[in-house]
This record gives structure tokens, sequence and C-alpha cells, in this order.
């Protein structure tokens, strides 16, 4: 018989160890969506915007944040601003997910905005409502019902992204898998429990979103 390099049954005795560093990912990841929620729509909103003082700076943000890894983002955020701002580690963590995941975001809003009907605005417009009204009342519910399958896919990967905030030291998952495996010798059983959480994680949130999409009757929206 050959011996077994790794030892599977250190997986159940030391899996609640992780529980905070999973608590800090769950936490990375929330603050991290809201922000990109918040900057998506605004962003989404001004490249609809006719207006090139709206739409070009817009253009520029989602042009650099796609094509730029979010790791370097987060160096920048982290180890580059330093001479002109310094940001604690989770905070920087935060604004590094949720400004990357923005430009993301902006792209589904901007498509769910433009897959309402012309009509629906124009009829909103000759009742009487203002654009903004017409935008508020009526094309934003709908695009939003539209784009909860693609949010909820970018959720997903925000959660799988916040992994990276151990490059700046932030003590999720991935850092305490390391910290562990290197203080036990057993790294592949860390990342192993690693491996574990997001999934019960990912699949919990898949989950979420595929009842919020159900409630919401958007399964005539799906790819």
């Amino acid at each position: 018989m050959f011996d077994v390099p790794w030892d599977f049954t250190a997986i159940p005795r030391f899996f609640p160890g992780f529980y905070v560093a999973a608590l800090l990912t769950l936490q990375i990841t929330f603050f991290g969506i809201l922000v990109g929620l918040a900057l998506g729509l605004v962003t989404g909103l001004m490249r609809l915007s006719n207006n090139k003082l709206l739409n070009m700076p817009a253009k520029g943000y989602i042009w650099i944040i796609r094509g730029t890894p979010l790791l370097l983002q987060l160096m920048i955020i982290y180890y580059g601003l330093i001479d002109l701002v310094s940001i604690d580690r989770m905070p920087a963590a935060i604004i590094g997910l949720g400004v990357h995941n923005g430009a993301y975001i902006a792209e589904i809003f901007r498509g769910a905005i433009q897959s309402v009907e012309r009509g629906q605005r124009e009829a909103a417009l000759s009742l009487g409502m203002t654009p903004a009204q017409a935008m508020r009342r009526v094309v934003l519910p709908q695009a939003f019902k539209r784009s909860v399958p693609a949010l909820g896919n970018q959720f997903i990967i925000a959660l799988k992204d916040s992994s990276l905030a151990s490059a700046i030291a932030v003590r999720e998952l991935l850092l305490r898998a390391r910290q562990m495996g290197s203080a036990t010798l057993m790294m592949l059983e860390m990342l192993m429990i690693v491996g574990i959480y997001y999934l019960l994680m990912t699949t919990v949130l898949t989950l979420l979103v595929g009842r919020v999409e159900k409630r919401l009757q958007v399964s005539d929206y799906r790819d």
C-alpha cells in the first residue's frame, strides 16, 4: 500500500476555524456589491445620456476598469495611492471590488434599460410624466427585472473575486488557508476547506437569485 501524503480527516477538524474568515469574505462581497450597484446604476444612466460631458467619462471608466485586472486595481488603491491618501486594507478591498464590479454592472443596467420598448417611455411621457419620472416609474422597474439573471451572475463573480483581497493582506478565506497551510504543512487540506466554503456560499447565493427571479417572474428573459 502507498502512503497518502494528505490527511483529509483534517478537513472537518479545521473547518470551523475558517468561520470568521468566511464572514469577512461575505462582508467584503456585500459592501463591494452595494458600491458596485450604486456606481453601476449611475454610470449606466450616464452611458445612455446624449450629453458628452456625462457619456464620455462613463465610457472611459468602463474602458479602464474592464481592460485592467482587479488585482492591479486593488494594488493601486492600497499601495499606489499611499502618497495621496492612506486607505486601510478592508476599505481598500471594498472600494476595489465595488469599482471593478460597477463597470460590469453599468453595462448590465444599460443593456436592460435599452431592452425596454421605446413605446413604454413614450406612453409615460404622453401621460404627462417628465423624462426623469418616466425613467424612474416605468423604465427602471422593468429594466431591473430583466437584469436580475445577469446581476446574479455578477454577484457570484464578485464573491469569488473577493479572494484577491488576500493580496493586500485582508484576512479573508484564501489568506487564512495560506496561513494555516504554512503552519500545519497541510496546504491542500486547507485549500479544500476554502473550496467547500466557496461552494456553499455560491450555492446559497445562486438559490437566492433563483428565488428572486421566480418572484419577479423574469424567466422569460433568460438566455
